[in-house]
């Protein structure tokens, strides 16, 4: 890609992220070409449907959360990798108004632009929570889908204005129940 082919396709993602955040992912495609200063035409060249569009914007964000949890496998107790990666994923997702049922559809739709990343991030998970399960730190009724469900569920409750203030406490409260040995709440 040229330089300034790959400075455009950046300057739009940027502002997309920035747009999906404060309107949530409903935006109209119009609205980020306008907040872009660039006509429609040139933000369907890069990004031919919205979908195309998240799956750039959101890519990298999974490929993030999935490093984060290959590194916590290794650098920290199973319970505080569980508990730590869990609560980035509900961070991140809540930063995206409407990206949880987007990434749950996703997920069972292997024709997804994002199915793939979504199926990574989550089997990252899983490998955390077999990990704890491994150790009797977790719960062994739950597996990879719950807890994808679970996050997807916290930050879905993170993003209800009626809820925010609540969100961390049910963080807490879900973390101590899938860990059931935890006496501390982060």
């Amino acid at each position: 890609m040229r330089a300034d082919a790959k400075r455009n396709r950046d300057h739009l993602l940027a502002v997309a992220r920035t747009t999906i955040a404060e309107q949530g992912i409903d935006v109209s495609m119009r609205d980020i070409a306008r907040r872009a200063n660039v006509g429609l035409a040139t933000l369907l060249r890069h990004f031919p449907t919205r979908e195309t569009l998240l799956e750039a914007l959101l890519h990298q964000s999974f490929g993030d959360l999935t490093a984060k949890a290959s590194e916590l496998e290794t650098s920290h107790a199973v319970e505080d990798a569980l508990v730590s990666w869990v609560r980035d994923c509900v961070a991140w997702a809540t930063e995206y108004r409407g990206v949880t049922a987007l990434m749950a559809a996703a997920t069972e739709d292997p024709e997804s632009a994002l199915h793939t990343s979504c199926v990574t991030m989550r089997a990252a998970g899983a490998r955390l929570l077999a990990r704890a399960q491994a150790t009797g730190g977790a719960r062994n009724d739950i597996d990879g889908d719950d807890l994808f469900a679970l996050i997807t569920m916290l930050a879905w409750t993170g993003d209800q204005p009626a809820l925010a203030s609540r969100a961390n406490h049910l963080f807490n409260i879900v973390a101590s129940a899938i860990l059931p040995i935890r006496t501390d709440a982060h």
